[in-house]
């Protein structure tokens, strides 16, 4: 995605039995490569809650472990410095509910407490919750100042106490300090309300599972406010790759990151891709040809944009092919409206 900036005001769900349906989520954290609904998941992320939310068949809350960067990552603890707000804010157990709570758990951090109150549908209320981080991509990363967007599940306990799925893509901003990176603002995704009526791509995209959606990608969906050009080019990828999407619409800064540039992905001209055929493309060991065909084909199916770790000859205009820092971990293909 082209970097972003200043992010949309936003909201997310609230719950079944806790209240009303939000973007649920699917995928997961870093392993299973045969499964496109992620890490951690067994079920393609589109067939699990989206725009609704779901009730676990365990009886067990679930217990993810706090995320970690993998191999290759640039700057990994700007990344890692991200997640843990979020982490922090999202997931409490019996008896941590709340604003003031969730306060307490951000300055155990070392951060400033009062980006708890910048959780939005993350801090539901639900008795106990549990949130998992699917993946941290780079929204944007210059020399000091950054957009980290935390993809995440979270489950919140029912009136039952059984987990309700539900998730969200948060875009946080952080600026250069020492020792560490400081979190200065957080932009939880506003997917909006679904649509009466889907286009042919959208429904067809939502039923296919070799495009994994995170929950916020799910309900943008939903929403049919993502443009069917890219609707049919993820569906033209999915002849050949299984791949797992990171961002669309929501939870994207509103523009490239540090321009004033509007980005293609508010206006759902846009999508990101994280992970193809299983391999996460910020990963040093997936073959520099799958991320390469993959962006070939992604400009072959419409992308006038497209951006990703290595800068590509060719392409049917001068600058159809991009790279830099913040397309280190993840393809972006944007289209014309």
């Amino acid at each position: 995605m082209p970097a972003p900036s200043l992010p949309p005001g936003r909201r997310t769900l609230l719950l079944a039995g806790l209240g009303s349906a939000l973007a649920a989520c699917s995928s997961g954290h870093p392993s299973t490569p045969t499964s496109p609904s992620g890490p951690n998941s067994p079920n393609s992320p589109n067939s699990s809650p989206s725009t609704s939310t779901s009730t676990s068949t365990s009886s067990a809350f679930p217990a993810p472990a706090a995320w970690q960067p993998g191999p290759g990552e640039l700057q990994p603890d700007v990344k890692l410095r991200a997640v843990q707000v979020v982490e922090a804010i999202g997931g409490w157990p019996p008896g941590g509910r709340g604003v003031a709570a969730a306060r307490q758990r951000v300055a155990a951090l070392g951060a400033d407490p009062g980006l708890a109150d910048q959780g939005g549908a993350l801090l539901a209320d639900a008795p106990q919750a549990a949130l998992e981080v699917v993946y941290a991509q780079y929204g944007g990363l210059l020399t000091d100042s950054a957009s980290v967007l935390v993809v995440c599940r979270q489950w919140l306990a029912g009136p039952d106490g059984a987990p309700v799925s539900t998730g969200s893509t948060v875009d946080v901003r952080l600026s250069s300090a020492a020792p560490r990176w400081e979190v200065t603002a957080l932009h939880p995704a506003d997917p909006g309300s679904a649509a009466a009526a889907l286009s042919d791509p959208a429904t067809r995209v939502l039923a296919q599972p070799r495009i994994a959606l995170p929950p916020a990608a799910v309900a943008d969906v939903r929403s049919g406010q993502v443009h069917d050009a890219a609707l049919a080019a993820m569906l033209a990828l999915a002849g050949t790759y299984a791949f797992e999407v990171s961002v669309v619409r929501s939870g994207h800064p509103l523009l490239v990151f540090g321009t004033d540039r509007p980005s293609d992905h508010p206006q759902g001209r846009a999508f990101d891709t994280w992970r193809i055929d299983g391999r996460a493309v910020v990963d040093p060991a997936t073959p520099a040809d799958l991320v390469d065909s993959f962006m070939r084909a992604a400009a072959a199916a419409g992308s006038y944009n497209v951006g990703g770790p290595r800068l590509l000859p060719g392409g049917a205009t001068a600058n159809q092919f991009f790279s830099d820092a913040t397309h280190h971990d993840h393809v972006h293909a944007g289209f014309r409206g």
